[in-house]
């Protein structure tokens, strides 16, 4: 018997929430009773309740318990990008639609964000990304730019929608992300950009550049994500060192 993935459990308790099984202000089962109840491991249980926790169903705190907040769904999506397993784990929620993968050559603009020489090859993974269910419109479109090199990335990006381009890389070649660069901007979406998203042209969205660094300080991938303002907002702790 094949464990549950954990969008799977994430829709079942969904369905409980909305059912009434678990009311507005009830406790969820714990993760270790989850855990028995779906046979599966207890990675995967918090994974489940960390996706019902993006979506506003449940607030969680240690030693305290899962508590349902609401029945309904938030229409936006805040994560925490503070760390690199955030970043992963964002990966492993929102599947990958991949649309093109071609080699192209770095123009001056493009040069200029990729922080490479113009002219320069890479090899351009275009995605859009959904939310697991693929109900809702998508979050996103993302444009990965990696080594040509690497170029068999491309399938297996096709394949595994639900793990980073990076990771795929790491498991297959080795290279390790020691470091992620991040730099978000406001911008206005295109007429073509707004047709993928499904929002109107002109209309605010997020611009994110992710540099994905190896231990040498080398870049061996960029990304390029565009997010509609009312779907997508990126939310950070910042605090005091210790002295």
């Amino acid at each position: 018997m094949n464990r549950p993935h954990f969008a799977e459990i994430a829709q079942d308790l969904t369905e409980g929430i909305a059912a009434g099984r678990y009311p507005v202000g009830s406790y969820l089962p714990t993760e270790l009773e989850l855990r028995d109840r779906y046979q599966t491991s207890r990675h995967t249980i918090r994974a489940a309740l960390h996706e019902l926790q993006q979506l506003g169903f449940v607030s969680r705190r240690k030693n305290a318990g899962t508590r349902v907040e609401s029945a309904q769904p938030r229409n936006d999506f805040r994560p925490s990008l503070a760390s690199v397993e955030d970043v992963v784990q964002f990966g492993t929620e929102h599947l990958r639609v991949v649309q093109s993968a071609e080699e192209i050559a770095a123009d001056a603009t493009l040069a200029k964000v990729l922080h490479c020489e113009e002219g320069t090859r890479w090899l351009r993974i275009s995605s859009l990304r959904v939310e697991s269910d693929r109900k809702r419109p998508p979050i996103g479109w993302t444009d990965v730019f990696i080594d040509p090199a690497y170029r068999e990335i491309a399938d297996a990006a096709r394949n595994e929608p639900d793990r980073l381009i990076s990771s795929l890389i790491e498991a297959r070649y080795g290279r390790c992300v020691s470091e992620i660069q991040q730099n978000v901007h406001a911008v206005n979406v295109s007429k073509e950009m707004a047709a993928r998203l499904q929002m109107p042209a002109g209309t605010a969205a997020l611009e994110i550049v992710r540099r994905y660094i190896d231990s040498t300080g080398i870049a061996f991938e960029v990304s390029i994500s565009i997010h509609p303002a009312d779907r997508f907002s990126v939310s950070m702790r910042l605090k005091r060192s210790e002295v």
